[in-house]
């Protein structure tokens, strides 16, 4: 019975040099990325570094409707508030301009790729 309850010590004793040589290389590395972090969302004009000028009508008649000549939101196009802004401006200009049709979509534009989906907006409408 007295073996049994004989103190046994939890700790054994290990010098100074010894115990930073295990917590050197047991330590993780606090300096890391987190790797559960979520890439930045961007727009495609800024991931892409596209510059909108008025003259490029072929960028800009994407952002339009083909039926009705309305530019579409940036709920829609997923652009970020500074490049819609600057993609209105310079839509309004180039109509002004005459060098865009103001309620129409060119034919000649209506075949290129979409740079986003009009019938999946990002933000959900009620209709």
């Amino acid at each position: 019975m007295n073996s049994l309850l004989r103190r046994v010590p939890s700790y054994s004793i290990i010098s100074n040099n010894s115990l930073r040589k295990l917590c050197s290389t047991d330590a993780p590395d606090f300096n890391m990325e987190n790797p559960f972090e979520k890439d930045k969302q961007q727009c495609i004009l800024c991931k892409q570094n596209i510059q909108v000028d008025y003259k490029n009508v072929r960028l800009l008649s994407q952002f339009q409707s083909p039926y009705t000549g309305r530019i579409y939101g940036k709920h829609i196009t997923g652009l970020c508030a500074k490049q819609q802004d600057k993609l209105e401006k310079e839509i309004v200009k180039a109509q002004s301009a005459g060098l865009m049709a103001t309620y129409l979509k060119e034919p000649v534009f209506l075949q290129d790729p979409e740079l986003f989906d009009v019938e999946k907006p990002l933000r959900p409408h009620r209709f």
